[in-house]
């Protein structure tokens, strides 16, 4: 029998108690109400020019900035009043313009020396915090369009293999496909001829005195499955973007017809996340037009601004070889011979037998790749009532990013040259890497979100963790006296541990994390009944109190190991299968659970074997 520990374990609940402060400490420290500001694109400068320009006009209007922080690639505002947020992000993205992402942030004030060792306050739900809210719209309706375009593309080749002649097949604003022709006759067998492949397409014929036609409208139900599609796809390829920028517990979920809610509690960059989430870029890929080929089959576009081709343009196929929707992978690196910045491509299957066809019969002419991108711009108006609104505008940048000869057959790797910056190659890679969206997306609504269960709520889940701590450290302190308050430090080392560990590992508390925490509480010191009550009942048998503590420990272990795991199961089911507060209940508990069998039985015996292991002639004990 020993109630003696070896130095070492001392030295453990030593190191482990320094190590829970050290990384708790972060918490205490309430972060700042903030505006970050970062380019719209990778290419876009942010710098102390800028950062002056908006501090003088804050400064003009009575908005109190703490300081403002400029990096390589954003600049944040810190504000004194959080009530400021909404005004100086407003006039911000007035003064700056389009070119430019405002976004409101909270930003830590977490000391240099414990950011220096990793050191970052526990990461709030939106119900406690907030976080940031954003409502995207899904353009179905382009969906829809870019669907049928496809199509008349197929409708055409059908009818050159089938040697039908036809003047015109196009895509109206209606996403209606009409075909014009200069016979009656022509015009049947064209109808004919495409009908079998498109049953899910309803043909109508028009006459008139010059021109014959036949109009092709989509089904009812082949738009709603084109609709679906493409917002279950944005859905997807949403939260590879989010789970890209790493944000902890976000909601992605659908809401109505075409919208999507975006939520990202506890982030940090959200210019960031706006700009990555927001975008909707795609690549295309096609041949340069031969001088020899007619107007309408050809569409002429600018190239990335570079110094080399400012102002330059080139005129590539309407015919499109493939699209970004074939990306398998991507990613960023630099061109071994020139030392610029590429984006290497794996295509899927699909995909390279497209490129493949395509390229090995043009060898030695050139081909572009083509970026697309859906942008919008707000600006600020004054509206008739003398008001100042912000008015936002869609629209679409097409640049041509790369254009270069096919030296052979490409297959499914290739690269993508002529990129700007590493910061672009990067983002491009990214984009890439998580899908292509189906459709474009705008943001009809973006905002910070306050407790979600009102401050009245959250304000009760603190004083309900307040109280049912303070009420058992009572408790322990009078029913077990020394033993008690021996129970109660490790009770209190355990919270500690345990919002330590949940900030290192960047774990979310939610209001629900904090029912778990309140459980944990009664758990934590639900060892230490059992453990004392064991050497309440040695005692009375008549065992001498060395001999009590330490039977105390060693029998009430394998009760308190059984009761632990059960537990634990349970929680890692609740994790599994459940969503949203479950998940944050689920989370709280099993670290909890864990820290707390650390502290229970390692903790509250290293500090009755430093009060009583070393008498030899122990008499009593205080329990």
């Amino acid at each position: 029998m020993s109630n003696r520990y070896p130095l070492w374990k001392y030295l453990l609940v030593a190191f482990v108690a320094v190590l829970a402060y050290v990384y708790a400490l972060p918490n205490i420290y309430a972060p700042d109400p903030a505006v970050q500001i970062s380019g719209a694109a990778a290419n876009v400068v942010v710098g102390r020019q800028q950062a002056q320009t908006v501090e003088e006009h804050l400064t003009s209007l009575g908005v109190g900035i703490v300081n403002t922080e400029v990096t390589e690639s954003a600049i944040l505002v810190r504000l004194e009043e959080e009530e400021h947020q909404m005004l100086a992000r407003r006039e911000i993205q007035r003064v700056l313009g389009s070119d430019y992402v405002a976004a409101l942030n909270m930003a830590p004030t977490t000391p240099q020396w414990l950011r220096s060792i990793g050191g970052s306050p526990m990461a709030l739900g939106l119900d406690l915090s907030g976080g940031v809210h954003f409502l995207m719209e899904v353009d179905t309706h382009s969906a829809v369009a870019t669907r049928q375009e496809i199509n008349s593309d197929e409708m055409k080749s059908i009818l050159r293999n089938q040697r039908i002649r036809y003047h015109e097949v196009e895509v109206d604003e209606d996403n209606v496909i009409y075909g014009r022709f200069r016979t009656a006759e022509l015009r049947d067998q064209a109808v004919a001829a495409v009908r079998r492949e498109f049953n899910d397409h309803s043909f109508r014929s028009v006459d008139t005195d010059d021109e014959h036609r036949f109009y092709a409208t989509l089904s009812e139900s082949a738009i709603s499955e084109i609709e679906s599609y493409a917002l279950n796809q944005n859905l997807v390829t949403l939260r590879n973007r989010v789970n890209e920028l790493g944000v902890s517990e976000p909601i992605v979920q659908r809401q109505g017809a075409d919208r999507i809610i975006v939520q990202l509690p506890g982030v940090q960059d959200t210019a960031e996340a706006k700009r990555i989430i927001g975008r909707t870029a795609n690549l295309e890929f096609r041949l340069e037009a031969q001088p020899d080929t007619m107007v309408s089959m050809k569409e002429e576009f600018p190239f990335r601004s570079q110094e080399d081709r400012r102002g330059a343009t080139a005129e590539l196929e309407r015919q499109i070889i493939l699209t970004g929707d074939h990306v398998a992978n991507a990613s960023s690196g630099f061109d071994h011979e020139t030392n610029q910045p590429q984006v290497n491509i794996t295509l899927d299957s699909l995909g390279g037998t497209m490129m493949h066809r395509a390229t090995r019969s043009n060898i030695g002419r050139r081909m572009g790749v083509l970026f697309i991108e859906h942008r919008s711009r707000t600006e600020i108006q004054t509206d008739e009532a003398g008001e100042q609104v912000e008015v936002t505008e869609y629209y679409v940048d097409r640049e041509i990013i790369s254009l270069a000869t096919i030296q052979g057959a490409l297959g499914v790797q290739f690269r993508i040259t002529g990129l700007e910056s590493p910061a672009e190659a990067s983002e491009l890679a990214l984009l890439l890497r998580a899908g292509a969206l189906a459709a474009p997306m705008y943001f009809v609504e973006e905002r910070t979100i306050g407790p979600s269960l009102g401050a009245e709520n959250i304000s009760q889940g603190i004083t309900s963790l307040t109280w049912g701590m303070a009420l058992v450290l009572l408790f322990m302190l009078l029913y077990y006296k020394t033993f008690g308050l021996i129970a109660n430090l490790a009770l209190i080392m355990n919270m500690f541990v345990l919002v330590a560990v949940m900030s290192i590992i960047g774990a979310t508390l939610t209001l629900p994390g904090i029912a778990g925490i309140v459980l944990t509480v009664g758990m934590a010191v639900d060892a230490n009944v059992l453990i004392f009550s064991r050497i309440r009942e040695e005692l009375r048998s008549g065992s001498s109190p060395q001999s009590a503590i330490y039977s105390g420990y060693e029998r009430a272990f394998v009760s308190i190991l059984d009761a632990n795991i059960t537990t634990l199961l349970v929680a890692v089911i609740l994790y599994a299968i459940g969503t949203g507060p479950v998940k944050g209940f689920a989370v709280t508990l099993s670290i909890g659970i864990m820290t707390s069998m650390f502290t229970a039985i390692i903790g509250t015996r290293a500090l009755v074997n430093l009060i009583y292991g070393r008498r030899r002639n122990l008499q009593k004990i205080w329990i």
